[in-house]
Parts: structure tokens; sequence; C-alpha cells
């Protein structure tokens, strides 16, 4: 039987270092892939390209997922965003963050379970990146909402939420002062919770969202945003939890996917051994269980909270001293122990 094909963009900065370990853990649990090397990033833009080439978009709009580590873009100046560019290009329209609670990660609620996923638009809003200067003194930037965009995104979230045991979908907006936008969007919510009838729908205002996290993040529990209120709020739930260091992301479209680490690309640490592969490695786990190998995803997801309630083997990032190498060792030792 052939290997499934699949897309590898390793990244930048620690992006090799972590897709390499990441890579290890996947040939230990036997899963085997043609793996299609591909460019995007400040490796592309050094050789005159676009941050998103062209040929890598062609490339994984025909293998249809792929696997992405971290990549830099510039604040205010510079190259485009590669991750805006190629959740636009391929239509990628919703944005997977779970954020949950890991044995032995010290966080912010030391009694608290928190296991929230937040479902972000992916592709419109204010990331439509439709921006100009009428005067040299005024900037404006539209913000793009659509019937259409809001239905899928919905439709997807309760779906979603419905094949993985959830009870409750919350919609976070702003309608109380963007009636027409936003207010757009939460009428959209509400058609597609009709649909789904078994699960509670409700929808709360996104700066009392925010307040709420920070005070009892464990009332929530699938969340569905529009771009950048997601972008803000996934990051908010990843600090609840330990960090971005640990938070996985998917990025779904109707014929492709991308799973990525959603943290920076920390060129300070880059070539030291000493990043932490957690993010990515969680991200692999879902692009496993997106293409229905479960049982492998779960013997990698055991091993990894067994290395984290442990406390012996775990990267700087969260306290511990053991370099890239060793806690990917680890997670690879504890995988061949009996379950």
């Amino acid at each position: 039987m052939s290997k499934r094909r699949i897309g590898l963009i390793p990244g930048d900065g620690i992006g090799p270092e972590i897709t390499a370990a990441v890579l290890r853990v996947l040939d230990a649990v036997g899963f085997e892939a043609d793996w299609v090397y591909l460019e995007a990033g400040l490796g592309s833009v050094d050789k005159g390209k676009e941050a998103m080439p062209e040929e890598t978009l062609n490339s994984i709009r025909e293998i249809g997922i792929a696997l992405k580590g971290p990549t830099t873009t510039p604040v205010g100046k510079g190259h485009v965003s590669a991750n805006v560019a190629l959740r636009k290009a391929l239509d990628l329209y919703a944005n997977v963050r779970p954020a949950k609670t890991l044995p032995g990660v010290k966080g912010h609620f030391a009694d608290t379970r928190i296991d929230v996923i937040i479902v972000r638009e992916n592709t419109e809003d204010l990331y439509s990146g439709i921006e100009f200067m009428p005067h040299p003194d005024m900037a404006q930037a539209i913000k793009v909402i659509t019937r259409p965009g809001c239905k899928r995104l919905c439709d997807f979230a309760f779906d979603m939420a419905t094949k993985q045991g959830r009870k409750r979908v919350t919609a976070i907006h702003k309608a109380n002062i963007m009636k027409l936008a936003d207010g757009l969007f939460l009428e959209e919510f509400y058609k597609s919770a009709a649909k789904w009838p078994d699960l509670v729908a409700d929808d709360i205002i996104v700066d009392n969202c925010c307040m709420q996290l920070v005070t009892r993040p464990e009332q929530f529990d699938v969340l569905v945003t529009e771009n950048l209120y997601g972008d803000i709020v996934s990051d908010l739930c990843a600090g609840l939890v330990g960090g971005l260091g640990l938070a996985p992301g998917a990025n779904i479209g109707a014929n492709c996917a991308v799973f990525e680490a959603v943290h920076g690309s920390a060129p300070d640490i880059a070539g030291k051994g000493l990043a932490n592969p957690t993010a990515l490695l969680f991200s692999a786990l879902m692009m496993l269980r997106h293409l229905g190998e479960n049982e492998m995803a779960s013997k990698i997801g055991r091993a990894v909270l067994k290395i984290y309630a442990e406390g012996k083997t775990v990267t700087g990032d969260l306290g511990g001293k053991a370099t890239t190498k060793e806690y990917t060792d680890a997670v690879i030792k504890q995988m061949n122990q009996p379950a």
C-alpha cells in the first residue's frame, strides 16, 4: 500500500528543530507518510519569493493536507504573513484551537480543569487586508463579514461539537456596537443552532468573554467567533493552560487542511536545541485524527500526558531543563511502555 502524501513546511527559527522532533515521534509510533517538503516564510523570502510561494500553495491544493511549523511575520513592515496568505489562498475558513489543562503543568487555575475549543473564522473580518490611507494622518481598514462565511463557520462548529461529544457552543461577538457586521454573524449563528437542537447555544460579548475566561474558564466548552476576536481569545486561552508552546491548531477548508503550531518562530533560541515541540506534536495528533489514525494519536497523547505528569523531562519554557532531543526521547520511550 502506498504511503499517504503529506505536505511539510518546517518554517523559520525553531521550526526545523521541532518539525524533526515531531517526525521522529510519528515514525516511532508507526505512522508512514511520504513527506513533501515545501518552502514558506523567511527562507522563501530570502530567495526572492513570496512568504507563501504559489508553488507551495499549489502543492497543498494537490495533496490536500499539510503539517506546518512556525513562520516569521515582521511587525508593521516587510512581507505579508505567510499564515494569512495560506488561509486565504486555500480558503481554510475554520481555525480550530483546543486549550486543555495538562497534568503537571502549572497554569493560572491549579484546581480548575480547562477544556475549551475555539473555532475562529479564518478568511474574513479585518484580516481581509483591505486598508488604505485617504489622508496622510488617517488610515482605514474595512471589516468584511459575509453571510456565507458566517454560515459555513457556524455549521462547522456545531457539527464538530456534536462529533466530539461536546454540550455547548457559545458565539463571541460585539453586536451591541457593530450591529450590522456582528449582528449578521449572530443571526447566522442562531440559524445554525436550530439545526443542532441537542446542543446548548448561547452568545457572549467579547470583552465580557475575556473577563469570564480569566475568572471562570471552566464554564466554556466550544467558542465560535470572527477572525480578530478568535485570534485574541485563542491566545488568551493558551495562556491559561501553560502558553503557546502547548497550543495546537488546525486550519480546515472544504478541500484542504493544514495543521500548525501557532506560536512564533523564536529566533533567539533557534539552533540551540531548547525548543518545546509539544504544540506542533499536538497539531500532528489533530492531523492523525483527521486522517482516521485515532489509535496512533491516542498512543502519542497518552505518552505526552505521562511525561508532563511526571515533570522530569520538560523543556525550559515550562521550568524544566530538558533539551528538545531529551524531551522527544522521553516521549518515544514512554510510548513503548506497556499501556
